[in-house]
């Protein structure tokens, strides 16, 4: 029989036959992971097994590549913050899809694990600066999946200051100077994302500098050809 402990992030939840539940958790030391818990469909755990709920858990099977069953404790619910505004639970759908259409099973990444919980922390705190965060956490699944942006000077003439662009061939910033004549060609690249006060329109051109990133480097590797539907409904609440 293989058994370990972890914690982790429940990113989703589905009822199996009439009173267990299939759960998926990202876990700090065995990456996203599934399992049956018994009676998780019942009145004592629904509310225990609610999105975004960071849980203790225990993983049996008999063997490794089993589905396995789960035991689990609540270490700290989310849903109220999450369930409240709409765009918190959005963001939470939007990072639970995208883990889960990228990350492969059961292969640990501290670097995203840590930043995911990073922006659930944010996203339950329920204040108004998270949105900010959730772009960095995507330009960190980026970087997890191999595709680092590079920011921190001009692709062409290696300048640090008033970096102002992004190459969408090269992932690298472009300063005002070496992409003038070619604005309508180059990603904006928000302030923020360089250490730099957020300013109007800043939140819509950072998804769109992640958007590119993934759809025209993410998604080719395997083999789909859309991002999650719930990253699209984030990114229309964010603009309104």
């Amino acid at each position: 029989m293989i058994t370990w402990r972890d914690e982790g992030i429940l990113l989703a939840v589905r009822r199996h036959g009439e009173s267990a539940a299939i759960i998926d958790v990202l876990t700090a030391e065995h990456g996203r992971h599934g399992g049956l818990v018994r009676g998780g469909a019942s009145s004592k755990m629904v509310p225990i097994l609610q999105p975004g709920a960071q849980l203790s858990v225990e993983w049996q099977a008999r063997l490794e590549d089993h589905i396995g069953t789960y035991r689990v404790e609540p270490v700290m619910s989310r849903a109220a913050a999450l369930i409240a505004d709409r765009k918190r639970l959005a963001a939470f759908n939007a990072v639970s899809a995208l883990i889960i259409a990228f990350m492969p099973e059961r292969e640990a990444d501290p670097v995203l694990y840590g930043l995911t919980l990073n922006l659930m922390d944010a996203l339950a705190e329920r204040a108004d600066d998270w949105p900010p965060t959730y772009i960095a956490w995507e330009l960190g699944l980026l970087n997890t999946l191999g595709f680092r942006l590079d920011l921190s000077r001009c692709t062409d003439s290696g300048a640090t200051e008033d970096l102002v662009y992004v190459s969408p061939k090269t992932g690298r910033a472009v300063s005002r100077s070496s992409g003038r004549g070619w604005e309508d060609r180059l990603l904006p690249l928000p302030r923020f994302l360089r250490g730099g006060d957020l300013a109007d329109g800043d939140l819509g051109r950072g998804l769109r500098l992640t958007g590119y990133f993934l759809e025209n480097w993410a998604l080719p590797p395997i083999g789909t050809k859309t991002l999650p539907e719930a990253r699209r409904r984030l990114v229309e609440l964010l603009r309104d």
